[in-house]
């Protein structure tokens, strides 16, 4: 396996199983799904319970996609668009620093979604056994473009925050 196989299949892994972490977090964690809901409320995600739902079907799909390498730049621009949406109705007002509940956590995982995009998943994927070939500038354009223009779509369409989650 040459560097950037081992690479790829890394941090897909990593990103794969992160993300049907937080899914299944959302779905069963402490206050399972009604509770996601509930915070995604308060956050002022309108509808809160179908957002709380997509967010499970969404992580649990983009983090398998990841971890097999299945249309590796769509699943990481599903990534990227729900680190757009944490970051921005969860984590822009507390500032960068993840210990302050900041957004540095899901900026460094959309980055490297996009660069995992642009490096592509390496030999030992379902992208490569299919001969899927979307790298290079292609790839982290799907990513970027997805990813942004799924997180802000979602968010122009439906958050609605109160004042004080709109203050910086």
């Amino acid at each position: 396996m040459e560097a950037l196989d081992a690479v790829g299949l890394a941090l897909r892994a990593v990103l794969g199983i992160t993300m049907i972490a937080h899914g299944y977090n959302h779905w069963r964690g402490p206050g399972g799904l009604a509770g996601t809901a509930r915070w995604f409320k308060g956050l002022g995600l309108r509808p809160a319970r179908l957002h709380a739902l997509a967010s499970v079907l969404v992580e649990f799909a983009a983090g398998g996609a990841l971890l097999v390498g299945l249309l590796t730049p769509l699943a990481a621009g599903a990534v990227v668009g729900i680190m757009v949406v944490a970051g921005l109705a969860a984590h822009r007002r507390n500032g960068f620093f993840v210990f302050k509940e900041g957004y540095e956590y899901v900026l460094l995982i959309a980055v490297v979604c996009v660069c995992l995009a642009a490096a592509g998943p390496g030999r030992v994927s379902l992208d490569h056994a299919l001969g899927i070939v979307l790298d290079g500038r292609a790839g982290a354009a799907i990513a970027v473009v997805a990813g942004l223009g799924g997180g802000l779509g979602l968010l122009a369409a439906s958050w609605r925050p109160s004042r004080e989650h709109t203050e910086v």
